[in-house]
């Protein structure tokens, strides 16, 4: 096994373990359909499993090694180097996990999608009922997009109406006020007329009155 030896020979060992491992995650990485004239996908995987633990179990001897150190510089500086590997040896851990997380799920979509297909050519009313179930759902939502729209312009003309209209009142307004201020008549002139005519229409009434009441007693009197 590599690795036994000084913490030197120990140090040289993890780093080209390191070196190997992340050339085997990167050709890892690069397949999506493993080919005849590659590596097994499987056997490069557990290799690189393999070799992370191996490095691993290489920063627990060296740290047990570097405590021994008698000069205080060369422990601090061969603590950071043994710190350095765990932490790429856990680095690359991680990059392992993650792909092969990412692959177990590219595996089950291409499952879920085979036996889609499987249930499909064995019973193809069950997938045309998925599909105009949601054709029925689209249909609806654009259904209802569109009486948005119809309600929205309507609201619009709507609102459009009521403005042309204030407008022209606007207008009629300024115009009689014009006129009157044209024939020079004031409030107090449009009040007296005002009162004149209810004074002719009491003078109308009562007089009206007057004649049924004559009338009606003259009629009385001659019977």
């Amino acid at each position: 096994m590599e690795g036994r030896g000084t913490l030197s020979d120990i140090y040289q060992s993890s780093k080209r373990l390191l070196l190997r491992t992340r050339d085997g995650l990167e050709k890892l990485e690069r397949y999506e359909i493993p080919s005849s004239n590659d590596l097994d996908s499987p056997e490069l995987t557990s290799s690189l499993k393999k070799d992370i633990a191996h490095i691993q179990s290489l920063c627990i001897e060296m740290d047990r090694l570097w405590r021994s150190v008698a000069s205080k510089p060369q422990r601090d500086l061969w603590k950071r180097k043994v710190e350095q590997v765990a932490e790429e040896a856990d680095s690359l851990k991680q990059s392992l996990d993650k792909h092969l997380l990412h692959n177990q799920k590219r595996m089950q979509e291409a499952k879920e999608r085979a036996e889609l297909l499987g249930r499909a050519n064995g019973d193809s009313a069950y997938v045309l009922r998925i599909f105009d179930d949601e054709a029925q759902a689209m249909q609806s939502a654009h259904n209802s997009s569109k009486m948005l729209e119809e309600a929205y312009s309507t609201g619009v003309v709507i609102l459009s109406k009521y403005s042309e209209q204030r407008d022209r009142l606007k207008s009629a307004q300024r115009k009689a006020l014009d006129i009157l201020n044209t024939v020079g008549l004031s409030a107090s002139v449009l009040k007296l007329i005002e009162r004149r005519n209810r004074i002719d229409r009491r003078i109308k009434y009562t007089g009206m009155v007057v004649t049924v009441i004559v009338v009606y007693a003259f009629w009385r009197w001659t019977r």
